[in-house]
């Protein structure tokens, strides 16, 4: 039970990107690139450690 406790840390990147019209403005600008696009590659790169995480959280010890 207490490995399935983890699995909900698998919906922060989907919760995160879920409502467009939070993120979906230009400022602020970073590196010249609006904040719609560097807040969604943000996301993809924290989705794969969350992802990562959890693998090492909850899995198995003969997973990884």
């Amino acid at each position: 039970m207490k490995r399935r406790v983890w699995y909900w840390l698998l919906s922060l990147p989907f919760v995160a990107t879920l409502y467009p019209p939070f993120y979906a403005r230009r400022d602020p600008v970073i590196f010249n690139f609006p904040f719609f696009y560097w807040y969604q590659l943000l996301w993809v790169v924290l989705a794969a450690l969350v992802v990562g995480i959890v693998l090492l959280a909850a899995g198995d010890k003969n997973d990884v």
